[in-house]
């Protein structure tokens, strides 16, 4: 009943002083706004990027000389990695022969920059060259749609076919079906046999233009030195487990098998890297922490501030409301119920300029969803900490104001002019 009773008082002095309830609106909205909006951003980016690195699926590794790039550690010395020894498809078809606990090794190699052309239509010189084999489309999760995959007898014969990408097709092909027609990469005629499946990337990544070529036709026509001649070139192997519960042990074996081919000695650390879709998201996760970290002191500090404000208003209000205070003791208000006001004033307002900066926020934070292919999120359990955050701001701003007011003496309040 007392809260039932205090509610009602504490909303109608919040109505009554409509000016003085929006100042400190202000305060806290931007203050919950900028938590908020940046996690919003965050998230966004992030839901978006984890499902764009799951690529490989639940149960495929990849085995490469370099390094994952993008989230990586920054203190790598790429002078030794640059001078490890190539992975070469002689590492893969080791891995395929003596580790049990895997079905499918691919072998990859990749060319940026090739320009394709179907009679009287030329593409960009922006085109990724893929050369693979028939694990290539199950590894990356990338299946075809029209038409065939690639098979084992044309990556032994080396043979002219190619399988597009859904972009490259409807660039070439818009009207009529690409399968068995010939067209020109860099120059060389390749018969296109099928087409992968529509697969857009929100971060601008290539899955639906590129050319995939059997891996021993990509050798022959560009050979096994890099673009300026100096080095070999490094093999992406794919490797996947029998079964997702397998993956671990299957990584262990193929990292034992490589050390063996590859000549490292015990105690050296590999000269190679493993990386699946978690250890990527992980790498992610912990290069956006402390932009995270960062955001949530900014806004802290906004909602400290905020809450300062709060208590000098809550002051100014306990002063103009003497009088009030005065009367309500006379007629017999306990100190109690005093301070159970006042506090729950501060609680309320908080609350409501925090549920117009969670709203705030969200629609801040999903700006970046409008000129993006990103979907729009909404991370509710930040929305629930802001919340909470600000009830936590109401209490600990408001707790003085309450306490001066239920500690004035109704005689003395009575005589305030």
């Amino acid at each position: 009943m007392r809260l039932r009773e205090t509610l009602p008082m504490a909303l109608e002095a919040i109505r009554a002083n409509k000016l003085r309830s929006i100042l400190t609106l202000v305060g806290i909205v931007a203050g919950v706004a900028s938590i908020i909006a940046v996690m919003t951003g965050i998230s966004v980016v992030q839901a978006t990027l984890e499902h764009e690195l799951s690529v490989l699926g639940t149960q495929t590794f990849q085995v490469q000389k370099w390094p994952a790039r993008g989230f990586g550690p920054r203190d790598i010395d790429w002078r030794k990695i640059q001078a490890r020894a190539p992975v070469t498809v002689a590492n893969a078809d080791a891995i395929r022969a003596k580790v049990a606990s895997v079905d499918l090794v691919g072998s990859e190699l990749w060319r940026f920059g090739a320009q394709a052309r179907f009679q009287g239509e030329t593409t960009e010189p922006n085109l990724w060259v893929v050369g693979g084999d028939p694990q290539y489309a199950p590894n990356n999760t990338h299946l075809v749609a029209l038409g065939r995959n690639l098979t084992d007898e044309d990556v032994r014969v080396g043979r002219k076919v190619a399988v597009i990408g859904y972009a490259l097709a409807d660039r070439l092909f818009p009207f009529i079906d690409p399968i068995d027609r010939e067209i020109k990469v860099d120059g060389r005629k390749y018969t296109v046999v099928g087409v992968f499946e529509e697969k857009k990337s929100a971060v601008g990544g290539n899955y639906d233009n590129y050319v995939l070529l059997p891996v021993t036709t990509w050798i022959r026509a560009y050979g096994m030195r890099d673009s300026d001649g100096n080095r070999e070139r490094s093999v992406n192997v794919t490797v996947r487990a029998r079964t997702p519960e397998l993956l671990e042990e299957a990584i262990e074996e193929t990292r034992a098998v490589l050390r063996a081919e590859r000549g490292v000695r015990p105690g050296q650390e590999d000269d190679f890297e493993i990386f699946t879709n978690d250890s990527q998201i992980k790498a992610f996760r912990q290069a956006t922490l402390g932009v995270k970290v960062g955001a949530f002191v900014i806004g802290i500090i906004a909602l400290v501030v905020a809450g300062i404000g709060i208590m000098n208003i809550m002051l100014v209000s306990v002063t103009e409301r003497t009088r009030e205070i005065g009367i309500r003791k006379a007629l017999g208000a306990k100190r109690r119920q005093v301070l159970a006001q006042f506090l729950l004033e501060a609680v309320v307002l908080c609350n409501l300029g925090g549920v117009l900066g969670v709203l705030v926020g969200f629609g801040l934070g999903n700006l970046v969803t409008l000129f993006t292919d990103f979907p729009v999120h909404v991370p509710a359990g930040w929305a629930v900490n802001g919340l909470l955050f600000c009830t936590a701001v109401g209490l600990v701003f408001g707790t003085w104001p309450a306490l001066k007011a239920s500690r004035l003496e109704p005689i003395e309040a009575l005589r305030w002019e």
